[in-house]
Formats: C-alpha cells, sequence, structure tokens
C-alpha cells in the first residue's frame, strides 16, 4: 500500500448527527429520564459514548448507570440508525470511495466509535469492504484527539505519514492528525463549523465529498496519474452486505 486515506465515521462519511439525537433521546426516554436539549446532545458527538452520557447525565462516565444508559443507545441505534445507514451517506461518498479504491489509494477508518458499531455502520451502508483498517475506541487506549488511532493505523498498514492524509468533521479529528504527523482534509458539512476547524489548522478544508476526493487525488496520487483521471467514474457493484452484529457498548462516533 503505497498511499492511505483515513477517515472519521460519523458525520464525515455518514450523516449521522441528526440520527444519533434521536438515538439518545430514545435511550434517555428508555431510561425515564429528561430528554436533553438537542443542541446538548450534538456537543457530544465525537467523543465516546461513555463520556457523553456522563456529561449529559451529570454523572462520572464510570457510574453505573452510565452503562443502562449506553445499553439503551444500542439497542435504539440498531433500531434507528443501522437500517438507514445507506440512506445515511453523504453525496459522493460512496461513488467517491470506489473510486478511490479502484485508484489503488488504502482506505482506513479512525473512530471514537466502538470498533463493532463502526463495523456495523459501515457494513449496513455497504462500505465495509473498501477498508483496509477501522480503528475504534476500543482499539487504542487514547482517544481522538490523542495520535494514538493514527499512528496504529499507519503502523499496521506500513505506510509513512507523509502518504496518508486524514479526512474529518471535528477538531478532534484533525489534531489527532496534526499529533500523528498527517496532512487533513478538514470538511464543512459535518459537527464543527469552518471557524472551529480553521482553529486546528487543517491542510485543506472541503465543502463536498467530491472536494475530498479531489484534493485525496492531488495529494496522493502521481500528478501524471492524476492528470489523466476521468472528472467522474461510475460506482463499482457492492458486495453482498454481510450479517450485522453490534456488542453491546458503543461510542457516539
Amino acid at each position: 500500500m503505497r498511499h492511505l486515506a483515513v477517515f472519521d465515521l460519523d458525520g464525515t462519511l455518514v450523516d449521522t448527527p441528526r440520527a444519533i439525537v434521536e438515538t439518545f433521546s430514545a435511550a434517555f426516554a428508555s431510561l425515564g429520564e429528561p430528554v436533553p436539549d438537542p443542541a446538548a446532545i450534538r456537543a457530544t458527538i465525537g467523543i465516546p459514548l461513555e463520556r457523553a452520557f456522563g456529561s449529559l447525565l451529570g454523572v462520572d462516565p464510570e457510574d453505573p448507570y452510565v452503562r443502562r444508559g449506553v445499553e439503551q443507545y444500542q439497542l435504539h441505534f440498531r433500531e434507528l440508525i443501522l437500517p438507514r445507514a445507506a440512506q445515511l451517506l453523504y453525496p459522493g461518498v460512496e461513488s467517491g470511495l470506489r473510486r478511490l479504491h479502484a485508484q489503488g489509494i488504502g482506505l482506513a477508518v479512525a473512530t471514537n466509535k466502538f470498533h463493532a458499531s463502526a463495523d456495523a455502520l459501515l457494513r449496513a451502508a455497504g462500505l465495509r469492504e473498501l477498508f483496509a483498517q477501522v480503528v475504534g475506541a476500543d482499539d487504542v487506549s487514547n482517544h481522538k484527539p490523542h495520535p494514538e488511532s493514527g499512528l496504529l493505523i499507519l503502523r499496521t498498514l506500513d505506510v509513512p505519514a507523509d502518504r496518508a492524509v486524514m479526512v474529518g468533521d471535528t477538531t478532534h479529528d484533525l489534531l489527532m492528525a496534526n499529533a500523528a504527523g498527517l496532512r487533513s482534509v478538514a470538511v464543512t458539512y459535518g459537527i464543527h463549523s469552518p471557524e472551529e476547524l480553521a482553529t486546528a489548522a487543517p491542510t485543506w478544508t472541503a465543502h463536498t465529498f467530491d472536494e475530498v476526493v479531489a484534493h485525496l487525488e492531488a495529494a496522493l496520487l502521481p500528478a501524471s496519474e492524476a492528470a489523466l483521471l476521468p472528472a467522474s467514474e461510475p460506482a463499482l457493484p457492492r458486495a453482498p452486505e454481510a450479517a450485522l452484529t453490534l456488542a453491546p457498548e458503543g461510542a457516539a462516533t
């Protein structure tokens, strides 16, 4: 593998922020707790689920009550998000990922979701076979913005940092990239505003996934190869989707 694109998941590939608010709301209702304001829920997207529940409940993330909330979240995640995964992909994501994959650019995911949750979401969207590696919250000791997830991917796939680019919608993603020595593309259609993203000094900024693909091709493909690429390519057929499984724990993004 010569070159690598590493992606965040929620808010970058999959438009799950609104569905995450619905899932948190359903989980709180199942617990008999007042449902938090949607803005408060959205503010937790990008951090591990236990920390998000602890913050919203006003208790320590290690509190046993948080575990009950996580379990309820996972139940509703299966009901509310997984069946809609393919429809929740941002415009251009499927065709763009397949185009990059067909050109020999390696693809990976670094997310603060737990591994099983991320894997299930990618399978439900029909994209899992495109990714050489998925790193979730339970695969590392330190979550984004710590560089551990990015460094783990580089080490496992044996790709130098200068041949890899991180793509994400939050400062957590961009700061992780900076700390791991990766260049980065900030996408403005996710959680953090362009102004917030700018504070993390991304290498490039993209307003659509088509722009993401263009930045990645320019950064990761030899100039001679990039110049020969057509403006767009038809999506390759999807591989059959495997049965979806989900562990009883997970993280919000």
